[in-house]
């Protein structure tokens, strides 16, 4: 009722929090930016982030940002480095969290770092400001609008996981929604981007029906099958955010009673991320198969 009484308070916002889609024309040009192409560097910081080297991956990270300052996919990776790693201390991306109604409806039962959501915050905050920059020179700027959502997209969930700030995250996942449709209007293809209102749509979608009706007259709308599937455009297409994807989808799965989608994508994280204990204790679940004493849960 907690989170109830929060998403309700959301309604003042006087928006729609999904405006309908945009309708996806063809991609105007080939996007040549940092966060649309496999740039080497942060290609492997993005792997040391799936192989839990959270500290190796954000100083790859602050390096590329040092040598890229006006590019705001520096700070939103630095940004991601933090999330993903207090994620992983607070076991979040585990079915241990998605299938527990409590916590994946109400956030974490403990209380997040400091330090990292500090340094989580300072790095959106910075990636805002260098995204507002190019967007003040082209409204429809990839990198702008990506940065944004992104951005908004991470706010949302370490407000709604994390710091239970749940009329802070709808904001966040509203601004999150409205800028990734405007870059997936023009720029269908930028497949990272679906992640981010996927998670919102699935995460509204799975409250209580008397939840959803009573959103539904403050124009907030969520549909856990339509969350899934731009959840897995990402899963299936996305470049840097692809593995973020895949585990929530497998998770999402899960939730679901979708197993087979659950072992298809968890066995494939296993097979990339060898290192990876949490995709290692995942599968085995999925599988029904006893938990290996040398992986065991994420601590």
């Amino acid at each position: 009722m907690r989170y109830l009484h929060a998403l309700l308070a959301g309604i003042t916002l006087g928006a729609i929090l999904f405006p309908a889609p945009a309708c996806a024309g063809q991609s105007v040009g080939i996007i040549t930016g940092p966060a649309f192409s496999s740039v080497p560097e942060l290609k492997n910081g993005y792997n040391l982030l799936y192989e839990q080297k959270f500290p190796e991956a954000r100083a790859i990270f602050e390096e590329w940002a040092a040598k890229n300052p006006a590019e705001p996919f520096g700070q939103v990776s630095i940004a991601a480095s933090y999330l993903f790693e207090e994620f992983y201390r607070q076991q979040v991306l585990t079915s241990d969290y998605f299938l527990d109604d409590k916590r994946f409806l109400g956030g974490i039962t403990g209380t997040p770092d400091p330090g990292r959501i500090k340094g989580f915050e300072d790095a959106t905050t910075k990636a805002r400001g260098l995204a507002v920059r190019r967007l003040k020179q082209n409204k429809r700027d990839p990198e702008g609008l990506y940065a944004m959502t992104l951005s908004a997209g991470m706010q949302a969930d370490a407000d709604s996981m994390l710091l239970k700030k749940h009329y802070d995250g709808l904001k966040h996942l509203k601004e999150a929604n409205t800028n990734a449709e405007l870059l997936l209007s023009e720029h269908p293809d930028a497949y990272d981007v679906y992640v981010a209102p996927g998670i919102a749509y699935y995460v509204i979608g799975s409250l209580s029906g008397s939840a959803r009706f009573i959103l539904w007259f403050g124009g907030i709308h969520g549909d856990k099958a339509l969350g899934m599937s731009k959840v897995e455009k990402t899963a299936e297409n996305g470049n840097y955010l692809k593995p973020f994807a895949m585990i929530l989808l497998a998770l999402s799965a899960r939730r679901e009673k979708k197993n087979e989608l659950a072992i298809k994508n968890l066995k494939a994280l296993t097979e990339e991320f060898p290192g990876n204990t949490v995709y290692e204790t995942e599968y085995a679940k999925a599988l029904g198969r006893p938990i290996p004493a040398t992986i065991g849960p994420a601590q």
